[in-house]
């Protein structure tokens, strides 16, 4: 269970160029009174007339309240897990970054724990180095797994002041962070911090980031939309392609570039190697196949459009590996149109596991 924080639209010139989201510089040695941080590398300035601000215009980005706030993000966002400090280097990051945000992605998600902590520095770093203008994107980070210390985890106020995720507390206690929400929280437990919020007149949770896609229904299909429309909670989605087992890629083996060879991923490789994995959902992956064609997309663009006409849904987050694989996920946008309520009830028919109507 992870509180997720949303770091947004106000100004940050009360901070140092240097000083945003990658926390305070380090002093002589390396020391500021924390853990090590890693050297800002510069980059040279963005051409004369290049894009400076992501609108969407001419993208066919969409955009959408975060829950039923006034907060609008892009229904695909970028997240960096796996991915950012771990399986792409800081170069295709940057590339990777750039095309989202030249393409409407305004949302993009990290996490302390995320490749220990590398995953935000690679993020600072990069929005650093491209000068956008800061009120133009939105960044949210998740604080709970942070180090092996028993002080350095949990959500005590020690840990959430403390650790890698200091730059997101600073902006907090700057009043720059106007929106928090819940990551992997159940239905229970996000209903009991609104009732909290709203007992002690403090601010209530806008999203919960949870896992949903064609094999992970239930969550995102009969408790997230009741909690949008009783108490405003939108939805941040992850893993729309079930860390790309909802790909051909795989076809019951584990290609040598694939995340699941990474370590510490063991087992995704281990469900995509089990007899279950090669059934279930590579098997209703081909059973999608003619549907995609008929679209004229891929399973992968079918399978997040489909998440993304889920009720409540604010944003669908995408992780991928290059600036190529964005733009294809991309193409999702002009599939989603196509999604009409037969299609919808074909797929339903097609994988055989809709979660049944609450009587």
């Amino acid at each position: 269970m992870q509180v997720s924080i949303a770091c947004t639209e106000q100004n940050l010139r009360s901070r140092s160029s240097e000083d945003r989201l990658c926390g305070p510089r380090p002093g002589p040695g390396g020391g500021n009174g924390g853990p090590a941080r890693a050297a800002l590398v510069p980059r040279p300035p963005a051409p004369a007339g290049s894009l400076r601000e992501s609108t969407g215009r001419g993208t066919g980005m969409k955009y959408r309240n975060l829950g039923k706030s006034g907060l609008r993000v892009s229904c695909l966002g970028l997240g960096t897990w796996v991915t950012f400090g771990s399986q792409i280097s800081d170069e295709t990051a940057e590339d990777v970054l750039t095309v989202a945000y030249e393409h409407g992605v305004n949302l993009f998600d990290t996490a302390e724990v995320y490749a220990a902590g590398k995953a935000e520095r690679t993020l600072g770093n990069i929005l650093k180095s491209k000068g956008w203008r800061r009120s133009s994107y939105v960044i949210t980070t998740k604080i709970f797994g942070g180090g092996q210390a028993e002080t350095e985890r949990g959500l005590s106020r020690k840990h959430i002041i403390e650790e890698i995720v200091r730059a997101m507390t600073y902006v907090i206690n700057q009043g720059l962070a106007l929106y928090w929400g819940t990551s992997r929280w159940g239905a229970a437990e996000i209903m009991e911090a609104y009732s909290m919020a709203r007992q002690f007149n403090l601010i209530p949770p806008v999203c919960e980031q949870a896992e949903h896609h064609l094999f992970q229904r239930e969550k995102g299909e009969m408790q997230l939309p009741e909690l949008y429309h009783k108490i405003g909670v939108g939805s941040v989605t992850w893993s729309p392609l079930a860390c790309g087992l909802i790909t051909s890629k795989y076809e019951g083996r584990v290609p040598e570039t694939c995340r699941a060879t990474i370590k510490g991923y063991q087992w995704l490789k281990d469900k995509v190697q089990s007899e279950g994995g090669k059934k279930q959902p590579q098997a209703k992956v081909m059973d999608l196949l003619p549907m995609a064609h008929q679209l004229g997309c891929t399973v992968a663009q079918l399978a997040i459009a489909w998440c993304l006409r889920s009720e409540g849904v604010s944003s669908v987050l995408l992780g991928v590996s290059s600036a190529a694989q964005l733009l294809e996920h991309l193409g999702a946008l002009q599939v989603l149109s196509q999604l009409t309520p037969q299609t919808v009830i074909e797929i339903d028919g097609l994988l055989g596991n809709k979660p049944p109507s609450k009587k």
